[in-house]
Protein backbone atom coordinates (compact mmCIF):
# COMPACT_ATOMS: atom_id res chain seq x y z
CA UNK A 1 0.00 0.00 0.00
CA UNK A 2 1.88 3.31 -1.42
CA UNK A 3 0.71 6.54 -0.41
CA UNK A 4 2.10 10.26 -1.82
CA UNK A 5 1.41 13.64 -0.79
CA UNK A 6 2.25 15.85 -3.13
CA UNK A 7 3.08 19.83 -3.15
CA UNK A 8 3.01 20.25 0.18
CA UNK A 9 3.61 24.20 0.88
CA UNK A 10 6.47 23.23 3.84
CA UNK A 11 7.64 19.89 5.10
CA UNK A 12 8.48 19.98 8.93
CA UNK A 13 10.62 18.34 11.12
CA UNK A 14 12.77 17.23 8.35
CA UNK A 15 15.75 14.72 9.85
CA UNK A 16 17.73 13.27 7.35
CA UNK A 17 20.20 11.73 9.71
CA UNK A 18 18.81 10.17 12.84
CA UNK A 19 18.88 12.86 16.06
CA UNK A 20 17.34 11.99 19.50
CA UNK A 21 16.51 14.75 20.63
CA UNK A 22 17.61 18.56 20.13
CA UNK A 23 19.34 20.96 22.87
CA UNK A 24 19.98 24.25 23.85
CA UNK A 25 20.20 26.50 20.54
CA UNK A 26 19.34 23.39 18.43
CA UNK A 27 15.91 23.85 19.66
CA UNK A 28 15.57 26.86 17.36
CA UNK A 29 16.08 25.16 14.52
CA UNK A 30 13.53 23.32 12.73
CA UNK A 31 14.52 21.76 9.59
CA UNK A 32 11.85 21.82 6.42
CA UNK A 33 11.57 21.68 2.77
CA UNK A 34 9.20 24.04 0.94
CA UNK A 35 7.03 22.59 -1.78
CA UNK A 36 7.97 19.00 -0.93
CA UNK A 37 6.24 15.37 -1.49
CA UNK A 38 6.18 12.61 0.61
CA UNK A 39 6.34 9.15 0.11
CA UNK A 40 4.41 6.15 2.57
CA UNK A 41 5.29 2.71 1.92
CA UNK A 42 2.31 0.78 4.10
CA UNK A 43 3.38 2.76 7.80
CA UNK A 44 6.81 4.00 7.08
CA UNK A 45 8.10 7.19 5.16
CA UNK A 46 10.55 6.21 2.71
CA UNK A 47 10.91 9.45 0.68
CA UNK A 48 10.58 12.97 1.07
CA UNK A 49 12.48 15.44 -1.24
CA UNK A 50 11.09 18.84 -3.38
CA UNK A 51 8.81 18.47 -5.82
CA UNK A 52 10.96 19.37 -8.45
CA UNK A 53 12.66 15.41 -8.28
CA UNK A 54 9.39 14.24 -7.38
CA UNK A 55 8.94 10.53 -8.55
CA UNK A 56 6.38 9.42 -10.81
CA UNK A 57 4.84 6.36 -8.96
CA UNK A 58 1.49 4.53 -9.43
CA UNK A 59 0.82 5.47 -5.46
CA UNK A 60 -2.25 4.17 -4.39
CA UNK A 61 -3.51 6.94 -3.04
CA UNK A 62 -2.50 10.99 -3.94
CA UNK A 63 -3.42 13.15 -1.21
CA UNK A 64 -2.54 16.88 -2.32
CA UNK A 65 -1.22 19.32 0.03
CA UNK A 66 -1.19 22.47 -2.00
CA UNK A 67 -1.27 25.52 0.35
CA UNK A 68 -0.84 23.19 3.35
CA UNK A 69 1.77 22.22 5.79
CA UNK A 70 2.61 18.52 6.43
CA UNK A 71 4.25 17.99 9.98
CA UNK A 72 5.15 14.69 12.62
CA UNK A 73 2.47 13.95 15.22
CA UNK A 74 2.32 15.48 18.34
CA UNK A 75 4.12 12.91 20.83
CA UNK A 76 2.29 13.94 24.08
CA UNK A 77 4.94 11.95 26.51
CA UNK A 78 2.56 12.85 30.23
CA UNK A 79 -1.00 12.25 30.21
CA UNK A 80 -3.32 10.69 32.98
CA UNK A 81 -6.23 10.16 30.56
CA UNK A 82 -7.64 7.15 32.41
CA UNK A 83 -10.39 8.31 35.22
CA UNK A 84 -13.61 7.86 36.47
CA UNK A 85 -15.59 11.26 36.12
CA UNK A 86 -14.46 14.45 36.45
CA UNK A 87 -13.67 17.64 38.78
CA UNK A 88 -15.33 20.37 37.61
CA UNK A 89 -16.47 21.23 41.22
CA UNK A 90 -12.54 22.08 42.44
CA UNK A 91 -12.43 23.90 39.26
CA UNK A 92 -15.31 26.05 40.97
CA UNK A 93 -13.37 25.86 44.21
CA UNK A 94 -10.49 27.35 42.48
CA UNK A 95 -12.30 29.92 41.20
CA UNK A 96 -13.44 30.88 44.68
CA UNK A 97 -10.45 31.14 46.06
CA UNK A 98 -9.32 27.55 47.45
CA UNK A 99 -5.66 26.50 46.79
CA UNK A 100 -4.88 23.41 45.44
CA UNK A 101 -3.22 22.46 48.83
CA UNK A 102 -6.57 23.05 50.02
CA UNK A 103 -8.46 21.50 48.04
CA UNK A 104 -6.30 18.17 48.55
CA UNK A 105 -6.67 18.59 52.48
CA UNK A 106 -10.63 18.56 51.96
CA UNK A 107 -10.15 15.08 50.25
CA UNK A 108 -10.18 16.67 47.17
CA UNK A 109 -7.46 16.72 44.40
CA UNK A 110 -5.89 12.91 43.71
CA UNK A 111 -7.94 11.23 46.10
CA UNK A 112 -11.37 12.60 45.24
CA UNK A 113 -10.58 10.94 41.91
CA UNK A 114 -8.90 7.59 43.24
CA UNK A 115 -12.72 7.60 45.01
CA UNK A 116 -14.21 7.71 41.94
CA UNK A 117 -11.92 5.36 40.16
CA UNK A 118 -12.55 2.83 42.59
CA UNK A 119 -16.28 2.51 42.49
CA UNK A 120 -16.37 2.95 38.45
CA UNK A 121 -16.50 -0.69 36.73
CA UNK A 122 -13.12 -1.41 34.34
CA UNK A 123 -15.41 -1.19 31.28
CA UNK A 124 -16.89 2.04 31.70
CA UNK A 125 -13.39 3.03 32.77
CA UNK A 126 -12.19 1.87 29.65
CA UNK A 127 -15.47 3.51 27.77
CA UNK A 128 -14.78 7.13 28.98
CA UNK A 129 -10.94 6.78 28.89
CA UNK A 130 -11.07 5.76 24.53
CA UNK A 131 -13.17 8.62 24.40
CA UNK A 132 -10.73 10.95 25.53
CA UNK A 133 -7.71 8.82 23.26
CA UNK A 134 -10.34 9.37 20.29
CA UNK A 135 -10.41 13.17 20.74
CA UNK A 136 -6.41 13.36 21.28
CA UNK A 137 -5.73 11.41 17.90
CA UNK A 138 -8.29 14.12 16.05
CA UNK A 139 -5.79 16.87 17.65
CA UNK A 140 -3.04 15.55 15.77
CA UNK A 141 -1.47 13.82 18.77
CA UNK A 142 0.18 10.11 17.63
CA UNK A 143 1.90 8.89 20.70
CA UNK A 144 0.51 8.90 24.15
CA UNK A 145 2.14 8.12 27.22
CA UNK A 146 -0.66 7.30 30.15
CA UNK A 147 -0.29 7.09 34.15
CA UNK A 148 -1.89 4.98 36.48
CA UNK A 149 -2.49 6.97 39.69
CA UNK A 150 -5.95 7.27 40.79
CA UNK A 151 -6.67 3.86 42.00
CA UNK A 152 -4.19 3.73 45.57
CA UNK A 153 -4.93 0.45 45.86
CA UNK A 154 -4.06 -2.48 44.16
CA UNK A 155 -6.96 -3.61 42.24
CA UNK A 156 -7.48 0.04 41.17
CA UNK A 157 -3.84 0.26 40.46
CA UNK A 158 -4.41 -2.46 38.20
CA UNK A 159 -7.68 -1.70 36.61
CA UNK A 160 -5.94 1.62 35.18
CA UNK A 161 -3.42 -0.17 34.14
CA UNK A 162 -5.10 -3.25 31.59
CA UNK A 163 -7.64 -0.78 30.74
CA UNK A 164 -4.53 1.21 28.85
CA UNK A 165 -3.11 -2.45 28.11
CA UNK A 166 -6.25 -2.69 25.80
CA UNK A 167 -6.40 0.59 24.64
CA UNK A 168 -2.74 0.44 23.07
CA UNK A 169 -4.52 -3.27 21.48
CA UNK A 170 -7.79 -1.25 19.82
CA UNK A 171 -6.28 1.81 18.59
CA UNK A 172 -3.23 2.23 15.98
CA UNK A 173 -1.35 4.87 17.86
CA UNK A 174 1.87 4.30 20.44
CA UNK A 175 1.00 4.29 23.79
CA UNK A 176 3.52 3.69 26.56
CA UNK A 177 2.16 2.99 29.98
CA UNK A 178 3.64 4.34 33.66
CA UNK A 179 2.94 3.10 37.00
CA UNK A 180 2.19 5.98 39.34
CA UNK A 181 0.91 4.44 42.33
CA UNK A 182 3.32 6.73 44.30
CA UNK A 183 0.83 9.38 42.96
CA UNK A 184 -0.89 10.36 46.96
CA UNK A 185 -1.20 8.57 49.73
CA UNK A 186 -4.22 6.95 50.75
CA UNK A 187 -5.95 8.33 54.35
CA UNK A 188 -5.58 5.01 55.98
CA UNK A 189 -1.83 5.42 54.92
CA UNK A 190 -1.44 9.08 55.77
CA UNK A 191 0.63 8.30 58.40
CA UNK A 192 2.27 5.37 57.82
CA UNK A 193 3.77 5.77 54.24
CA UNK A 194 6.47 2.53 54.48
CA UNK A 195 3.18 0.60 54.77
CA UNK A 196 1.94 2.18 51.52
CA UNK A 197 5.21 1.88 50.06
CA UNK A 198 5.51 -1.38 51.01
CA UNK A 199 2.19 -2.66 49.12
CA UNK A 200 3.23 -0.66 46.06
CA UNK A 201 6.64 -2.13 45.06
CA UNK A 202 5.38 -6.07 47.30
CA UNK A 203 2.10 -6.65 46.08
CA UNK A 204 1.58 -4.29 42.69
CA UNK A 205 4.60 -4.19 41.29
CA UNK A 206 5.11 -8.01 41.04
CA UNK A 207 1.64 -8.14 38.94
CA UNK A 208 2.59 -5.63 36.80
CA UNK A 209 5.61 -7.37 35.76
CA UNK A 210 3.75 -10.57 35.30
CA UNK A 211 0.77 -9.18 33.07
CA UNK A 212 3.68 -6.78 31.02
CA UNK A 213 1.26 -3.81 32.03
CA UNK A 214 3.88 -0.74 32.49
CA UNK A 215 7.06 0.73 30.75
CA UNK A 216 7.93 3.04 33.49
CA UNK A 217 7.31 3.96 36.94
CA UNK A 218 6.76 7.66 38.30
CA UNK A 219 6.72 9.28 41.99
CA UNK A 220 4.96 12.38 42.33
CA UNK A 221 8.09 13.93 44.42
CA UNK A 222 6.74 17.18 46.20
CA UNK A 223 6.19 18.44 49.42
CA UNK A 224 3.76 17.21 51.41
CA UNK A 225 3.48 13.73 49.32
CA UNK A 226 6.46 11.76 48.70
CA UNK A 227 9.91 12.54 49.52
CA UNK A 228 13.46 12.61 47.75
CA UNK A 229 14.30 9.37 49.99
CA UNK A 230 10.89 7.68 49.49
CA UNK A 231 10.97 8.37 45.99
CA UNK A 232 14.59 6.87 45.58
CA UNK A 233 13.57 4.01 46.92
CA UNK A 234 10.47 3.53 44.24
CA UNK A 235 12.35 4.09 41.41
CA UNK A 236 15.24 1.48 42.45
CA UNK A 237 12.65 -0.60 42.83
CA UNK A 238 11.11 -0.30 39.82
CA UNK A 239 14.44 -0.74 37.98
CA UNK A 240 14.52 -3.89 39.34
CA UNK A 241 11.66 -4.69 37.58
CA UNK A 242 12.68 -3.38 34.42
CA UNK A 243 10.98 -0.08 34.92
CA UNK A 244 12.43 3.18 34.08
CA UNK A 245 11.55 6.41 36.01
CA UNK A 246 9.34 9.57 34.92
CA UNK A 247 9.05 11.43 37.61
CA UNK A 248 6.61 14.43 38.62
CA UNK A 249 9.13 16.91 40.31
CA UNK A 250 9.22 20.80 41.04
CA UNK A 251 5.39 22.01 40.64
CA UNK A 252 5.41 23.41 44.02
CA UNK A 253 8.87 23.63 45.95
CA UNK A 254 12.45 22.54 45.26
CA UNK A 255 13.41 19.25 47.31
CA UNK A 256 16.34 17.77 45.59
CA UNK A 257 14.17 15.71 43.21
CA UNK A 258 15.58 16.97 40.03
CA UNK A 259 18.86 15.28 41.40
CA UNK A 260 17.56 12.23 42.81
CA UNK A 261 15.62 11.76 39.21
CA UNK A 262 19.55 12.02 37.16
CA UNK A 263 21.23 9.56 39.82
CA UNK A 264 18.71 7.19 39.27
CA UNK A 265 18.86 7.96 35.24
CA UNK A 266 15.31 9.03 34.81
CA UNK A 267 14.21 9.37 31.36
CA UNK A 268 12.40 12.80 32.32
CA UNK A 269 11.37 14.93 34.88
CA UNK A 270 7.89 16.51 34.84
CA UNK A 271 6.29 19.67 35.59
CA UNK A 272 9.66 21.74 36.94
CA UNK A 273 7.46 24.79 37.11
CA UNK A 274 10.10 26.45 39.25
CA UNK A 275 13.57 25.24 38.47
CA UNK A 276 17.42 25.82 40.91
CA UNK A 277 20.52 26.32 39.52
CA UNK A 278 21.19 23.12 41.13
CA UNK A 279 18.50 21.38 39.07
CA UNK A 280 19.80 22.78 36.07
CA UNK A 281 23.25 21.68 36.97
CA UNK A 282 22.27 17.89 37.85
CA UNK A 283 20.90 18.11 34.08
CA UNK A 284 23.23 19.14 32.09
CA UNK A 285 25.30 16.10 30.43
CA UNK A 286 22.32 13.69 31.73
CA UNK A 287 20.39 11.48 29.52
CA UNK A 288 17.51 12.73 31.63
CA UNK A 289 14.95 15.56 29.68
CA UNK A 290 13.03 18.18 30.97
CA UNK A 291 9.05 18.15 30.43
CA UNK A 292 7.10 21.19 30.61
CA UNK A 293 3.51 21.01 31.17
CA UNK A 294 2.03 24.39 30.16
CA UNK A 295 -1.45 23.79 30.09
CA UNK A 296 -1.53 22.69 34.38
CA UNK A 297 -0.07 26.05 34.89
CA UNK A 298 -2.82 27.88 32.59
CA UNK A 299 -5.29 25.88 34.48
CA UNK A 300 -4.39 26.12 37.72
CA UNK A 301 -2.91 29.77 37.56
CA UNK A 302 0.80 28.47 38.86
CA UNK A 303 4.38 29.61 37.34
CA UNK A 304 4.95 28.26 34.14
CA UNK A 305 8.75 26.61 33.70
CA UNK A 306 11.46 28.75 33.07
CA UNK A 307 11.94 27.94 29.35
CA UNK A 308 14.46 30.30 28.08
CA UNK A 309 16.78 29.55 31.20
CA UNK A 310 16.65 26.20 30.77
CA UNK A 311 17.08 26.44 26.70
CA UNK A 312 19.65 29.15 27.58
CA UNK A 313 21.46 26.28 29.69
CA UNK A 314 21.76 24.01 26.72
CA UNK A 315 19.01 21.64 28.02
CA UNK A 316 16.64 20.09 25.59
CA UNK A 317 13.24 20.82 26.86
CA UNK A 318 9.74 18.59 25.65
CA UNK A 319 6.41 19.96 26.60
CA UNK A 320 3.72 17.66 27.30
CA UNK A 321 -0.38 17.87 28.07
CA UNK A 322 -0.76 16.24 31.72
CA UNK A 323 -4.37 15.62 30.24
CA UNK A 324 -6.13 14.79 33.88
CA UNK A 325 -9.16 16.05 35.63
CA UNK A 326 -8.09 18.00 38.36
CA UNK A 327 -5.38 20.43 37.19
CA UNK A 328 -5.45 20.11 33.51
CA UNK A 329 -8.52 18.89 31.46
CA UNK A 330 -7.24 18.78 27.65
CA UNK A 331 -4.94 16.65 25.95
CA UNK A 332 -4.98 19.59 23.03
CA UNK A 333 -1.56 19.92 22.13
CA UNK A 334 -2.12 22.25 19.32
CA UNK A 335 -3.00 24.40 23.04
CA UNK A 336 -0.24 23.41 24.72
CA UNK A 337 2.29 24.09 21.77
CA UNK A 338 0.67 27.86 21.67
CA UNK A 339 0.59 28.18 25.33
CA UNK A 340 4.01 27.71 25.77
CA UNK A 341 4.85 30.36 22.84
CA UNK A 342 2.71 32.95 24.63
CA UNK A 343 3.45 32.48 28.52
CA UNK A 344 6.89 30.63 27.89
CA UNK A 345 7.86 32.80 25.33
CA UNK A 346 9.46 30.05 22.74
CA UNK A 347 9.52 30.45 19.66
CA UNK A 348 7.36 28.20 17.26
CA UNK A 349 10.32 26.40 16.70
CA UNK A 350 11.06 25.74 19.99
CA UNK A 351 7.50 24.63 20.45
CA UNK A 352 7.05 22.16 17.56
CA UNK A 353 10.59 20.45 18.49
CA UNK A 354 9.78 19.97 22.01
CA UNK A 355 6.30 18.54 21.44
CA UNK A 356 7.23 16.33 18.26
CA UNK A 357 10.64 15.19 18.28
CA UNK A 358 11.89 15.65 22.41
CA UNK A 359 8.34 14.68 23.50
CA UNK A 360 9.17 11.00 21.63
CA UNK A 361 12.43 10.92 23.19
CA UNK A 362 10.63 11.39 26.73
CA UNK A 363 9.18 8.46 25.74
CA UNK A 364 11.63 6.16 24.09
CA UNK A 365 9.99 6.54 21.15
CA UNK A 366 12.34 9.15 18.68
CA UNK A 367 13.76 6.11 16.83
CA UNK A 368 10.89 5.88 15.40
CA UNK A 369 8.59 8.65 15.29
CA UNK A 370 9.10 12.53 16.26
CA UNK A 371 10.71 13.65 12.86
CA UNK A 372 10.04 13.26 8.97
CA UNK A 373 13.18 10.59 8.95
CA UNK A 374 13.46 7.71 6.17
CA UNK A 375 11.98 4.00 8.21
CA UNK A 376 10.19 6.00 10.91
CA UNK A 377 6.50 5.84 10.93
CA UNK A 378 4.00 7.48 9.28
CA UNK A 379 2.26 9.33 11.56
CA UNK A 380 1.41 12.66 10.34
CA UNK A 381 -0.67 16.22 10.71
CA UNK A 382 -1.96 17.40 7.23
CA UNK A 383 -3.49 21.26 8.29
CA UNK A 384 -5.85 23.45 6.67
CA UNK A 385 -3.90 25.90 3.88
CA UNK A 386 -2.24 28.20 6.17
CA UNK A 387 0.32 31.47 5.66
CA UNK A 388 3.25 29.47 7.83
CA UNK A 389 3.61 27.16 10.14
CA UNK A 390 3.53 30.21 12.44
CA UNK A 391 -0.22 30.15 12.37
CA UNK A 392 -0.40 26.95 14.09
CA UNK A 393 0.60 28.91 17.31
CA UNK A 394 -0.92 31.97 16.70
CA UNK A 395 -4.09 31.11 15.76
CA UNK A 396 -4.42 29.21 19.01
CA UNK A 397 -8.53 28.68 19.37
CA UNK A 398 -8.71 27.18 16.19
CA UNK A 399 -8.89 23.63 14.54
CA UNK A 400 -6.02 24.01 11.59
CA UNK A 401 -5.93 20.32 11.33
CA UNK A 402 -7.42 19.07 8.45
CA UNK A 403 -6.07 15.07 8.13
CA UNK A 404 -4.37 13.32 10.84
CA UNK A 405 -2.44 10.26 9.53
CA UNK A 406 -1.22 7.26 11.82
CA UNK A 407 1.05 4.20 10.64
CA UNK A 408 -0.05 5.75 6.71
CA UNK A 409 -3.38 5.64 6.77
CA UNK A 410 -6.14 8.59 7.09
CA UNK A 411 -7.90 8.51 10.67
CA UNK A 412 -11.84 9.44 9.61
Amino acid sequence: MQTIIINIKELLQVRERAVEKVSGTEMAILPSIKNAYLVIDNDMITDFGTMDNCPKINANTVIDASGKMVLPTWCDSHTHIVYAGNREQEFVDRIKGLTYEEIANRGGGILNSAKKLNETSEEDIYNQSKKRLEEVIQQGTGAVEIKSGYGLTVEGELKILRVIKKLSQNYPIAIKATFLGAHAFPSEYKENHSAYIDLLLNEILPKIAEEKLADFIDVFCETGYFSVDETERIMAAGKEFGLRSKIHVNQFTIINGVAAGVKHNALSVDHLEIVSDDDIKALKNSNTIAVALPACSYFISIPYTPARKMIAEGLPLALASDYNPGTSPTGNMNFVVATACIKMKMTPEEAINAATLNGAYAMGLSETLGSISIGKKANLIITKPLHSFYEIPYSFASNLIEQVLINGKVIS
